[in-house]
């Protein structure tokens, strides 16, 4: 059973992403996503409906579950959110984790981490040189790490999902699946957008964020756009190697002057319109009459409809810590927003990310005349 989200969520969905990015006023902000979740859990609607008359009597997907996730999902409609918090099971956390990862490049190629139940992880930056010499000789070299105990796995992600009232007609498996998918989505949505351009206040620092030029207002501090560090045309073969070199150079210095091999572990993120005009400058047919793309020094391309459009965004895989953590609680949302026949439930968990130096990501302006195209 999936959720086939329409067009029209879709297309609000890009309405919210650019009023984020546009920096609309709060309120705009809000209606807008009120109205994707209005769209979900309409759209959750007609699929519980459809999926209880589809999977009514069917075994397969409860005999997945294990007995913590089978207890679980057949009393949620008794238990969750009357008195307490409860954590959804590890193993849905972990498969919804997984998909969001393994549907999401951005995410995997982040390197997304889930912390699980911890609220702390050790980070640790190494120095020191290893020096060659004989077996049991003198140690001419040292390694040392700096370890971090951070707890800034802070910022509250909160998503609603909605549950059928008349239960009977679901197994424990359907309701398990068609929860992990609802979250699956809300979540994927907003990491995504955090973790490419949130500004930390309240979220994750992104990966197009200036973290040496934060502002601090009260508790909260606030990290501006990165100004871009060069221009990519991708206009002709020696151009392009040219631009690309220059892209991998500056990621190939650490910001305390230490020198990286970044050599196939840079990410190029892409907005999908533009990734038509990319792809074209590196498109060709070879001598065998075959259409062939490819890019210097194994550049990899990620598209995501984070980025804003007219610029891309590179960083290296392995220099930014992106997580979540301490589990995924749910509780019953009794407020006015419940529908007439579904169950409302409120699912939040904890995210945290921030780049580990200043050189791990960058802003380029992109400019590919109309004219050039393909050529």
């Amino acid at each position: 059973m999936a959720i086939k989200l329409s067009s029209n969520f879709t297309e609000v969905k890009q309405q919210w992403i650019d009023s984020v990015q546009n920096g609309e006023p709060v309120e705009r902000q809000g209606e807008l996503y009120s109205e994707m979740l209005d769209i979900m859990m309409e759209e959750a609607k007609q699929a519980g409906a459809q999926g209880a008359e589809s999977f009514a009597g069917q075994t397969t997907l409860d005999g997945k579950l294990n007995a913590s996730q089978r207890k679980f999902f057949n009393e949620i409609n008794k238990e969750v959110g009357y008195k307490d918090e409860q954590l959804l099971p590890q193993e849905t956390q972990d498969n919804i984790f997984d998909d969001m990862v393994s549907e999401h490049p951005l995410l995997a190629k982040i390197g997304l981490r889930n912390a699980g139940l911890r609220l702390k992880f050790l980070k640790a930056e190494t120095t020191g040189v290893a020096v060659w010499g004989k077996i049991f000789g003198e140690i001419k070299g040292q390694l040392e790490a700096t370890f971090n105990d951070d707890e800034a796995i802070q910022n509250k992600l909160t998503c609603f999902v909605v549950i059928p009232k008349d239960l009977e007609d679901f197994g424990p498996g359907w309701i398990e699946r068609f929860v992990r998918l609802q979250i699956q989505e809300a979540f994927s949505v907003a990491l995504e957008l955090a973790f490419l351009t949130g500004d930390g206040q309240d979220k994750p620092i992104g990966l197009d964020r200036d973290i040496n030029n934060g502002s601090t207002s009260g508790s909260a501090t606030t990290y501006p756009r990165k100004t871009a560090e060069g221009v990519l045309t991708f206009a002709d073969p020696k151009t392009t190697v040219k631009e690309i070199t220059g892209v991998y150079k500056y990621h190939s210095v650490k910001e305390n002057g230490k020198p990286l091999s970044v050599a196939g572990k840079v990410v190029m993120v892409v907005n999908p319109g533009d990734a038509w005009d990319v792809k074209t400058q590196y498109t060709h047919l070879n001598a065998n009459g075959v259409y062939v793309t490819a890019l210097p020094y194994n550049l990899d391309i990620v598209e995501s409809v984070a980025q804003p459009k007219g610029e891309v965004l590179t960083f290296v895989t392995g220099r930014y810590d992106a997580w979540i953590g301490g589990g995924t609680k749910v509780n019953k949302f009794d407020q006015t927003l419940a529908l007439e026949d579904m169950e409302l439930y409120v699912a939040k968990t904890f995210a945290h990310g921030r780049a580990k130096d200043i050189k791990a990501t960058a802003v380029w302006t992109l400019t590919i005349p109309v004219g050039e195209l393909g050529n």
